[in-house]
């Protein structure tokens, strides 16, 4: 029976939900089938996610830590009690969802799928080993432990080390003209230098004329001395007053410039900090394992030549070739690797542990992942790149019964990997599973067993069930946007491509996998550059293009995320070469929209980073009970002592600690979570305070401003990309990262346009339902209608298809891709021969 003919007879067990009203689902109830692949889709922000991992993996999760220890459940990210009446049915649940990669450049692929593992158990017991070596146990090959690490440099690979030259860039100066830099700007730097006056330094000379041993003390001595302060006093007058034995201000801890810029790098939560320490530091290769981490007994040991770092680094796709062999016990590819005769358990490890390996990277080739490495840190993974390799790990669990709830599993495929995705997903569900996954991509979405459609808008437009049914049954739903994008002959009229008004080209671009690469983008076009995962399209774009423009209009490209990497431990790649050869003079400025965050913390929001708070403060201060009081617009600001509640401090809650539990965040008492003490809450705009306010979604801001004409088209262009549904407040920490990137869009848009201005954007679709893409490109294509250039990195067919411009990266990934396949406007281009794109291109053409 074909997936779209089962009827609900067909499937053995359902889960019932009633009454989930999880954010804005109203109450709602439904049916779901068990050992089947469901799909939850719907606008951006119609409470899919709430339904699926709100509400259903939720109240799963709470019902298995209910089995577990108190202390043990703070082990887990627990998440909140859904709010619903009742859930029958629901199987144990696992939830694989959209995140980053972690902090640490430590972390890898081979440590999220394990692999790293049984790697150093194969070099343990059956790599080659010098001869009266002694055995070496699995820990001793990893770097993160004191078994394996290189004594040198602590298994980070590189030696720091913090030089006079970059601590004192000026020796001109004296230190009372801040020589020494690396000292901090303020207080503290003022306290360093009254502490020397004390100690009986000169800090009115040029730092050059000092002792060499005077400089050397000051800048690197681990000696922290404690003395008396008497700030504002001269030297004479400070040795007068420790003479006659006068009370000081403060007793003052000395720190040497070299011993505070490591502290602070080690130590500073933030990131700010770590970036000024950074600069007055410079890192090697360390010298003794030459970046390879380990000691030198573990690198001495091989398997089919190759040391456990050599073997790390090459592309999953040839460690499967490698260890094949191996997996069918073939005896030729033991030859001169393994010692049969002597040791024949190293045989049978061997091949043990090669079967094992073959059949992990199988799974992992199969998702279209044969490009990475097992040594690939995981911050430099995407999250749909990092959720396949969890999916992989799952796969090859073998678990039974279980319902795995899936974030956008198709996120950063090409349509080709996501046929293989779907391969994946099918195999977990013969194995005995159920699928929720939330998606909006439609070859997903068809691929399903069941469909549950939520809607029909976003927020509080949104939260109902418009249908929940076999796949074939949404074709009579009318009233759905899904079904419209699925079964609905929208006859879309394609205008004819824009021509480009120049060209911007590059020349010999040298990084990752391009090599001396030669290729022109269009200006005054919207060009979209796609190509399988991996294939090296973002790191032609989102990294060298931006470099090299960056480079050349004399700003300082932003491309390493400083909030994700850890800059200790981070080898980024570089750009080996490449220059722009012509096209630069036509442009102005550069704005690469990303999927970083807004913001680090809650008091970062929408309202504060498109600068619509300001315009909103600036309206309640205009009130007239404002100006009666002298209330100014900064009284409306929760980051402002005179407007904010004092007991949470602006935050909005409170934490309270619990022990062997995790800690709580409830509303703050005081203000019950409006983050403003009572006086400035008794202002108001029409009747409503500055809180509630904040907690209008943009949608219902947008009707509440309506005759504020600049804060209503600030909040209307917020609602065009797709985002109407957001609170003003909501927290940047809240947010997705496409959710983060079409706020940065949207902030842009509200800016006057000049012309010949650069945008990047790396899959601007991410997180975004069909009907909410074609509000994205409404207000790209005015970008480009203002005479500005866009180049997206993307997958998206409909996208693609409204391109003027079209470029491939490939055939395929890693050492397999990084040359230009083809390019032409979309017509052309999806008749092109060779091209993975290319038929997918021409299919959707055709259906639209």
């Amino acid at each position: 029976m074909d997936r779209a003919e089962k009827s609900q007879s067909s499937f053995m067990g359902f889960v019932t939900v009633k009454g989930a009203r999880e954010n804005n689902l109203k109450d709602v109830s439904l049916k779901i089938p068990r050992d089947a692949l469901v799909v939850f889709t719907g606008v951006s922000g119609s409470g899919k996610s709430s339904l699926a991992f709100g509400t259903l993996y939720a109240e799963a999760q709470r019902r298995y830590l209910e089995s577990v220890s108190p202390y043990a459940r703070r082990l887990f990210n627990q998440m909140t009690i859904p709010d619903v009446d009742e859930i029958d049915g629901l199987p144990p649940a696992i939830a694989l969802q959209q995140q980053r990669g972690g902090s640490s450049t430590r972390s890898s692929v081979g440590s999220v799928t394990t692999l790293s593992n049984l790697l150093r158990m194969l070099y343990s017991r059956a790599g080659d080993y010098p001869k009266n070596q002694s055995i070496i146990y699995a820990e001793g090959f990893s770097n993160n432990t004191p078994e394996g690490a290189c004594p040198e440099c602590h298994g980070l690979g590189r030696i720091y080390e913090v030089t006079e030259q970059l601590m004192v860039p000026d020796p001109t100066l004296t230190i009372r003209e801040q020589a020494i830099a690396a000292w901090p700007k303020a207080w503290q730097g003022q306290n360093l230098r009254d502490i020397l006056i004390t100690m009986g330094f000169d800090v009115d000379i040029p730092w050059k004329n000092l002792s060499k041993k005077d400089r050397e003390w000051i800048l690197f001595t681990d000696e922290q001395p404690v003395v008396p302060v008497y700030p504002r006093y001269s030297a004479e007058q400070v040795q007068k007053a420790i003479q006659n034995k006068i009370q000081p201000d403060y007793m003052g801890t000395f720190t040497g410039a070299r011993r505070h810029v490591m502290h602070t790098f080690a130590n500073s939560p933030s990131q700010l900090m770590k970036k000024r320490a950074k600069q007055y530091m410079r890192s090697n290769e360390c010298p003794l394992c030459h970046g390879k981490r380990l000691k030198q007994e573990s690198l001495s040991i091989k398997f089919c030549g190759l040391d456990i770092i050599e073997l790390s680094a090459m592309p999953l796709a040839a460690l499967h070739s490698l260890f094949k062999p191996y997996a069918v016990d073939n005896v030729d590819g033991f030859t001169g690797n393994v010692d049969q005769k002597n040791h024949p358990e190293k045989r049978i490890v061997a091949q043990r542990i090669a079967e094992d390996m073959v059949a992990r990277l199988e799974v992992m080739l199969d998702l279209g992942l044969g490009y990475l490495s097992i040594d690939r840190n995981t911050p430099s993974l995407s999250p749909g790149e990092l959720q396949r390799l969890r999916l992989a790990t799952q796969i090859r669990s073998n678990l039974f019964g279980v319902v795995y709830v899936l974030d956008e599993p198709s996120a950063g495929l090409h349509p080709a990997d996501t046929e293989a995705l779907l391969r994946a997903l099918d195999r977990l569900k013969a194995a005995g599973n159920s699928l929720f996954v939330v998606e909006h991509e439609i070859d997903v979405i068809m691929h399903a067993d069941w469909i549950v459609d939520v809607g029909p808008g976003a927020g509080s437009n949104g939260g109902e069930i418009i249908y929940s049914g076999p796949a074939l049954g949404l074709k009579e739903i009318t009233h759905s946007q899904t079904r419209n994008f699925i079964y609905g002959n929208r006859n879309i009229s394609r205008r004819t491509p824009r021509i480009a008004t120049d060209w911007l080209q590059l020349k010999s671009v040298t990084r990752n996998n391009l090599k001396s690469l030669d290729v022109q983008f269009p200006l005054g076009v919207f060009t979209s550059v796609t190509g399988v995962s991996g294939s090296g399209k973002s790191t032609l774009v989102s990294q060298i293009l931006v470099e090299l423009v960056s480079k050349k209009l004399g700003l300082k490209a932003d491309l390493a995320d400083d909030e994700y990497i850890s800059d200790l431990e981070n080898n980024s790649t570089e750009t080996l070469g490449g220059e722009i050869t012509a096209g630069i003079e036509k442009i102005r400025r550069l704005v690469q929209v990303d999927q970083k965050p807004i913001g680090r913390t809650p008091r970062s929001n929408l309202a504060t980073y498109t600068g619509l708070f300001d315009p909103i403060r600036k309206i309640f201060a205009a009130s007239p009970e404002a100006k009666k009081r002298k209330y100014d617009a900064g009284r409306f600001s929760f980051n402002v002592a005179k407007g904010r509640c004092p007991n949470c401090e602006g935050e909005g809650f409170v934490i309270v600690e619990l022990l062997f539990l995790p800690s709580v965040y409830t509303p703050c008492p005081i203000c019950s979570g409006t983050r403003y003490n009572p006086k400035t809450l008794e202002i108001k705009y029409g009747d409503k305070n500055i809180a509630e306010v904040l907690g209008m979604t943009v949608d219902a801001a947008w009707e509440f401003f309506k005759s504020e004409a600049v804060l209503a088209r600030g909040l209307d262009i917020v609602r065009q990309v797709g985002l109407g549904y957001l609170k003003l407040g909501q927290p940047a920490t809240e947010l997705s990262g496409g959710e983060a990137q079409r706020i940065k869009l949207a902030t842009e848009l509200q800016r006057t346009q000049h012309g010949n201005t650069l945008y990047i954007l790396d899959e601007p679709t991410t997180g975004l339902h069909p009907a909410d893409v074609e509000k994205l490109m409404k207000q790209l294509d005015k970008l480009v209608d203002q005479g500005n250039t866009i180049i997206v990195v993307e997958h998206d067919m409909h996208v693609i298809s409204g391109s003027d411009w079209v470029i491939e990266i490939g055939p395929e990934a890693g050492d397999k891709g990084g040359e230009i396949v083809g390019a032409g406007v979309p017509k052309d281009f999806s008749k092109l021969a060779g091209s993975i794109t290319a038929p997918y291109l021409e299919k959707y053409l055709r259906r639209n």
